[in-house]
């Protein structure tokens, strides 16, 4: 029994001799082919992809550079454009309220009344004086042609006196800042009138039939 025994444990331990050999082996494998992998390349190549990750980490660096100037120029530009537009609101309610006592007639013809209307212009000159300091300016809309950047056309009016959209009233005010929309004018543009254009038609299909015949 002793010598059985003893055998099984010299064939254990010698299963255990192999199983390291065979370890040590796959593990010097793997090391002799991560070391093949790092001779492949040479040292030149070596310092080509330095400079290539260099070249890259530089132009990533340039470019956040560049997005950072161009936020904080937009910021310093127009970092009051938001209130400015709400702004707009003072003056509209200002030319409501000018309107409103206009149209009252228990106001009208009277001196109250036109005290009244000198001091509310006055606080609009201030108004639009503050805005120009600031390089807030009002759109040209009254007799210029109609610009679909620049005004809203809220309605036609028949005026032959003008060329058809031409502006020729304006009902609310538009501002640019710094070259940069804040609101469009809403206006009203001119057309022909109905009957001059029927005319117009009505000669032009007379034309033809002559020309037909």
């Amino acid at each position: 029994m002793k010598k059985e025994d003893s055998k099984t444990k010299e064939e254990e331990n010698n299963k255990l001799e192999d199983k390291n050999l065979d370890s040590q082996e796959d593990n010097s494998q793997n090391s002799n082919e991560n070391l093949e992998d790092k001779k492949e390349l040479s040292p030149e190549e070596e310092i080509d992809n330095l400079k290539d990750k260099l070249v890259r980490t530089f132009a990533e660096m340039e470019n956040q550079r560049r997005r950072f100037e161009k936020e904080k120029e937009d910021a310093f530009e127009y970092g009051g454009f938001s209130f400015a537009r709400e702004s707009l609101n003072l003056l509209d309610n200002l030319e409501r309220s000018k309107l409103s006592l206009e149209n009252d007639e228990k106001l009208k013809n009277t001196e109250t009344l036109k005290k009244v209307i000198d001091h509310l212009e006055v606080i609009n000159k201030d108004i639009l004086s503050i805005f120009k300091k600031n390089n807030i300016e009002p759109i040209k809309s009254i007799n210029e042609k109609l610009d679909p950047n620049l005004h809203q056309a809220m309605m036609e009016i028949e005026d032959d006196s003008k060329e058809p959209g031409t502006i020729i009233q304006e009902i609310q005010k538009g501002f640019m800042m710094k070259g940069r929309l804040l609101r469009p004018s809403l206006v009203g543009v001119s057309k022909k009138k109905l009957e001059e254009k029927n005319d117009n038609e009505k000669s032009e299909e007379n034309k033809e039939k002559k020309e037909e015949n």
